[in-house]
């Protein structure tokens, strides 16, 4: 059986002050991992299993281990551009109170909607204060018969927050996450040391085959890096058939819940 033990096992809810960027790629998350070389020979075991392939066969059974927050901001104190502010308005509003040189004037400067309310002269109640969520986390995703273990990123938004107009908290939760995403860095503990696994990047040609060059994934009994490219590759195939894949969905709304 796979030693689980190897695997993140402390959840959190601790908001991460800074923002994570969605092309971060290089986050460390352990002492001891390993970066997989791209040097590494091309597999020719025609039984190797392909990481992308694997991660989105729905005959493998996967299960979901140790899916955490890392970062969470739900929150309506952020301050916006005055131009989304009064976009968000009624049209009767906006033909009550028509753009001034004044209000253009504003149209890129931050603030909130009670200080966008007061710069137009209106009622508070008149404008919208939408709820900014940003919430990035991770899981590990594992088959105990592939003893193949694969850590990954999500979050809602790629954007520093994203705006959600409804009254309810809960209910802008649950709209934010409707297109929820993978990103960053993937990391991979595989410990099958009897079948060869590989991953491909489509962009890295052999000038001598013209065929994609494979990345050999050794067993290891830490966590190995996949380098960025790769790492694309798989986030590419997981969010083309993310929607035959509920696990993963289902996993993060239980957490963010």
């Amino acid at each position: 059986m796979m030693d689980l033990t190897a695997l993140p096992t402390q959840l959190s809810n601790n908001t991460d002050a800074h923002t994570q960027s969605i092309n971060d790629a290089t986050i460390n998350d352990g002492e001891h991992e390993q970066t997989l070389g791209a040097n590494n020979p091309p597999a020719t075991d025609p039984n190797a299993i392909i990481l992308a392939q694997a991660l989105t066969d729905k005959a493998i059974s996967w299960r979901i281990h140790n899916c955490k927050i890392s970062q969470k901001t739900i929150t309506q104190d952020l301050p916006l551009p005055f131009l989304y502010h009064y976009d968000s308005l009624d049209d009767v509003v906006k033909q009550t109170y028509p753009l001034t040189p004044k209000l253009l004037a504003q149209f890129n400067t931050p603030m909130t909607a009670q200080e966008a309310a007061k710069l137009i002269g209106i009622d508070e109640a008149l404008i919208s204060n939408p709820w900014h969520v940003k919430v990035i986390g991770s899981l590990v995703v594992f088959s105990e018969a592939l003893q193949l273990a694969v850590r990954l990123h999500w979050t809602n938004t790629g954007k520093e927050t994203q705006q959600i107009y409804t009254k309810d908290k809960d209910d802008a939760i649950i709209a934010a996450f409707k297109e929820w995403q993978f990103f960053g860095r993937i990391d991979i503990l595989y410990k099958n040391n009897k079948q060869a696994l590989i991953s491909i990047d489509e962009l890295s040609i052999d000038t001598e085959t013209n065929q994609p060059l494979p990345l050999t994934i050794e067993a290891n009994m830490e966590y190995q890096y996949l380098p960025a490219t790769h790492a694309l590759v798989v986030i590419a195939k997981l969010e083309a058939d993310k929607a035959e894949l509920p696990w993963f969905e289902t996993a993060i709304l239980e957490r963010i819940a």
